[in-house]
C-alpha cells in the first residue's frame, strides 16, 4: 500500500475521532441544561448535580427547552412501565446515555421493580461516569450488588438492577456481544432510549442501529427524541450550530419531518410506530394545570423561538410485541394543535434584499411610513449588542435605499414589542412596549421629523416628547396593536390585547383621542374578540381588522374579525374565511384594496413557514402563497419584524428587521430589509375571479 493510502486512512481516522470527541462534548453541554432546568423548578432530579463539575443557569428559553425533552422521555418511561409492571423482568436499555441520571432517579421513586438498566456509551464517557458514580457515597450506595472490581472496559459498571458499558453501537457484533455478557436478556420486554443520539451517526449507522435492535428485541419500545425540519431558516441555524462544534446531524436531511421518522422505523422492522413533534406533545400530553405551572415558573417572552424550537424536535415511539404496543404516544381525537396542510398557489411570490447599502437588524422592532415620502422610521428592538436607544431612519435615493442612525433620549428609545402608529400630517405615536418581561412601559410618545436642509432627506431630525394623557389610561403592555380610527371628525389611537408583566393576554380596548390626548370611551357592540396578542391590526372603511395572535393558552389563532363603524360608535363583526387559514402569530399585515394581506409569522399546525396569506374582506375567500428565498442569501426569519408599504398601489413591500434566539444555536437576526413584489398575487387573483365571473 502506497503512502498516500496509507496517509489518506490515517485523516479520515483522525477525522472520525475528532468527530466523536465533539459528538461526547454535546452531554457535558446537555448535563448542565438539565441541571440549570430542575434547579428552577421545571422538574424533579436531585440526583444531576452529582454529574456536574459546575453548575450554569441557563436562559429560560434554553430551561424550558430541556424540560419538554425531559417531559417527553419520563412520559414515555413511566408508560412503558406501567404497562409492563405484571412482567417478572423488564430492561432499559438507554443508547448514548451519557451523564443521565434515569438510573438513579428511577430508584429513588421506588420505580425499578424488576428492571435492569444497561447503559451504554463511548468509552471514554462510560469510563468518567463511572468514576463520578464511584467517588459518590450517595450514587454508590444506589448500587445493589455492586462488582466494585469491574472498572475497566467495556463494563465499567456492574451490579444486579444498573449496568454501564462503554461500546460504539455502531458495531452490531460489539454491541450484541458486550450487551449479552453484561447480561442483557434479548426476549425480554425492553425498553430503548435515544436521545438525541442516532442522529449524530451516518445515516447508513444509525439505520443500522434501528434495523438490529428490531430484529434481536421482540418485545421492545423504542422511544427517540432528535431534530427535524433541517429546511426551513430555523433548520438552517440549527445545523449550522452543530457544523461549527464539528458534530454535525445527518438523519434528519433523509427523513426530515415526522411523516419519514415513521416510515424508516416501519421499513426497519418495527411493527407500530408514532412520531409527534413537540408542540403536539406539549399540548396534548400535558395537562393545562401543568402548562401553566411550567410558564409561571421565568418570566418569558420567547414564545417565536419556543414554539420553533418544538417544531424542530420529535418524539417517537415504535413498538414490537404486543407488551410494549399500549405505551405508543397516540394523541387524542381532539387535538389542540391538528396538522393542517395549506392549499397553496402554484407560484411563489420572490424576496429579494432591498436595493442599496442598508444594514438593519433587530427584533421587536417598530416601524412608520408617515413621516414623509421615501421615509421609513425604526423604533426600538433588541439588537446583538441589546437594548438600543437609537431609531433608524431608512431614506430613499433614486432606486437605492440609505440608512440613518438617529439617537434618541434613552428613556424613550429603549422599548420592545411597542407600536408606532402613522399619523399624517403629523408623525407617529408610540404606544407600550416593554424593557424586559417585568418592565412594560405607560409612556405615550409623540414624534415629529424636520429636516435642516429642505432638500436633503439626509438631515432628518426627530422630536420625540411625551404625551399627557388624561382619561382612564389602559394598563401598561406590550405585544399589543394600536391602530388610527377616525370617529365624528376626531382621530383614534386605538389599542387592542397585549400582554403584561402578570396577566399573559389582554382582550381590553381602548380609545386616544388625538385633539385632545384624552383617553376616552367610544361605545362598541358586538362580541369582542378573544383575548390576544402579537396579532395584526389595519386600518380599513373606517374601522379596522384584526388577524390572528396567540390566546390564553398560548395557541395562535387563525380568525379575522372587523371592527366597523356605525352612527354611534363601533361594532365587532367576525368574518368567515373559506378556506380557514392555519393559525398564526408574530406576523406583519396590510390592507391592500379589498384584501388583508398578512406576512409571515410563526404556526404550529403545518410544516414550513407561513408564506404570504390574502384575505378578501368582502367575501372571506383566502389563499396561501409560497415565498421564494433563494435570492437572500441568510436564512430570512419572518417573526418579530415589521413591514411597510413602499408605494400607495401597495405592489411592494418592505420587510425589516426580524429573527430571534435560536434555542442554544445562537442568535440569528436579519442583517439587512428585504421586499416583495405583490403584483404576480394580484394579478394572478384578478385572473382568478375573472375565470369564475366567466
Amino acid at each position: 500500500m502506497d503512502g498516500a493510502c496509507i496517509s489518506k486512512k490515517s485523516n479520515k481516522k483522525n477525522q472520525k475521532k475528532g468527530q466523536d470527541t465533539a459528538v461526547q462534548g454535546t452531554n457535558d453541554s446537555s448535563v448542565v441544561s438539565k441541571l440549570s432546568a430542575a434547579a428552577q423548578g421545571y422538574f424533579q432530579d436531585d440526583l444531576l448535580q452529582h454529574f456536574v463539575c459546575k453548575a450554569s443557569r441557563r436562559a429560560p428559553l434554553i430551561n424550558r427547552g430541556y424540560y419538554i425533552r425531559w417531559k417527553a422521555v419520563d412520559h414515555c418511561v413511566k408508560l412503558f412501565l406501567r404497562v409492563t409492571e405484571s412482567c417478572a423482568r423488564r430492561q432499559i436499555l438507554s443508547l448514548g446515555a451519557g451523564f443521565d441520571s434515569l438510573y438513579f432517579r428511577l430508584r429513588a421513586e421506588r420505580a425499578l421493580e424488576h428492571v435492569v438498566v444497561f447503559e451504554v456509551d463511548f468509552p471514554d464517557v462510560a469510563k468518567r461516569k463511572a468514576a463520578l458514580i464511584n467517588s459518590s457515597v450517595l450514587l454508590k450506595d444506589a448500587l445493589v450488588e455492586n462488582n466494585l472490581s469491574a472498572q475497566a472496559g467495556p463494563v465499567f459498571v456492574r451490579s444486579a438492577q444498573y449496568n454501564l458499558l462503554g461500546v460504539d453501537v455502531r458495531s452490531e457484533t460489539e454491541a450484541e456481544q458486550v450487551l449479552s455478557t453484561a447480561g442483557l436478556q434479548w426476549d425480554c420486554p425492553t425498553l430503548i432510549l435515544s436521545e438525541v443520539v442516532l442522529t449524530y451517526m451516518e445515516t447508513q449507522w444509525s439505520d443500522s442501529v434501528i434495523g438490529w435492535a428490531a430484529r434481536l428485541l421482540p418485545q421492545a419500545l423504542f422511544v427517540m427524541y432528535e431534530q427535524i425540519r433541517p429546511d426551513d431558516p430555523f433548520g438552517r441555524v440549527m445545523q449550522n450550530h452543530f457544523v461549527k462544534l464539528n458534530s454535525r446531524i445527518h438523519a434528519l436531511c433523509q427523513y426530515p419531518d415526522t411523516s419519514a421518522q415513521t416510515r424508516r422505523f416501519l421499513q426497519r422492522g418495527w411493527e407500530k410506530c408514532v412520531c409527534l413533534d413537540m408542540n403536539q406533545f406539549y399540548f396534548n400530553f400535558l395537562s393545562e394545570d401543568e402548562r401553566e405551572r411550567v410558564e409561571q415558573i421565568e418570566p418569558f417572552d420567547e414564545y417565536e423561538e419556543w414554539h420553533q424550537k418544538c417544531s424542530h424536535y420529535f418524539i417517537l415511539t415504535a413498538s414490537n410485541g404486543s407488551l410494549t404496543s399500549p405505551a405508543l404516544l397516540i394523541p387524542p381525537e381532539d387535538s389542540l394543535v391538528p396538522q393542517m396542510f395549506p392549499d397553496l398557489e402554484p407560484f411563489s411570490l420572490k424576496a429579494h434584499p432591498l436595493p442599496g447599502a442598508v444594514c438593519v437588524e433587530g427584533l421587536g422592532m417598530a416601524s412608520s411610513s408617515g413621516l414623509q415620502p421615501g421615509l421609513l422610521l425604526l423604533s426600538g428592538g433588541s439588537r446583538r449588542q441589546g437594548r438600543d436607544s437609537a431609531a433608524t431612519v431608512l431614506i430613499r435615493e433614486g432606486a437605492d435605499w440609505t440608512s440613518l442612525p438617529v439617537k434618541l433620549d434613552s428613556d424613550k428609545g429603549v422599548r420592545l414589542y411597542h407600536c408606532l402608529t402613522s399619523v399624517p400630517e403629523w408623525g407617529a405615536v408610540v404606544t407600550g412596549g416593554r424593557t424586559s418581561p417585568l418592565n412594560p412601559m405607560d409612556s405615550v410618545l409623540k414624534v415629529t421629523h424636520s429636516l435642516s436642509d429642505q432638500t436633503d432627506p439626509r438631515t432628518v431630525r426627530l422630536s420625540v416628547e411625551k404625551m399627557v394623557c388624561t382619561g382612564q389610561s389602559p394598563k401598561p403592555r406590550w405585544r399589543h396593536t394600536a391602530t388610527l380610527l377616525h370617529h365624528r371628525g376626531r382621530r383614534y389611537i386605538f389599542v387592542f390585547g397585549g400582554r403584561t408583566e402578570k396577566e399573559p393576554v389582554l382582550g381590553d380596548a381602548h380609545f386616544l383621542c388625538l385633539e385632545d390626548s384624552h383617553w376616552t370611551d367610544v361605545p362598541v357592540e358586538g362580541c369582542f374578540p378573544e383575548p390576544r396578542h402579537s396579532h395584526s391590526s389595519c386600518s380599513y372603511r373606517g374601522g379596522l381588522v384584526i388577524f390572528g395572535g396567540l390566546d390564553q393558552r398560548r395557541i395562535p389563532l387563525g380568525d379575522a374579525v372587523l371592527l366597523e363603524p356605525m352612527s354611534t360608535g363601533f361594532v365587532w363583526r367576525k368574518l368567515q374565511i373559506q378556506p380557514a387559514l392555519v393559525a398564526r402569530y408574530s406576523h406583519s399585515a396590510h390592507v391592500i384594496g379589498e384584501n388583508l394581506v398578512v406576512v409571515g409569522g410563526v404556526w404550529l399546525q403545518a410544516d414550513g413557514v407561513p408564506g404570504v396569506a390574502i384575505i378578501n374582506l368582502t367575501t372571506g375567500g383566502s389563499t396561501e402563497i409560497n415565498i421564494d428565498t433563494s435570492s437572500i442569501p441568510w436564512p430570512l426569519m419572518l417573526h418579530s419584524f415589521c413591514s411597510e408599504l413602499l408605494d400607495s398601489e401597495g405592489a411592494e413591500l418592505v420587510l425589516l428587521g426580524g429573527g430571534g434566539n435560536c434555542f442554544s444555536f445562537g442568535t440569528h437576526l436579519n442583517p439587512h430589509p428585504v421586499t416583495l413584489d405583490l403584483r404576480p398575487l394580484f394579478r394572478a387573483l384578478s385572473q382568478s375571479q375573472t375565470n369564475m365571473n366567466i
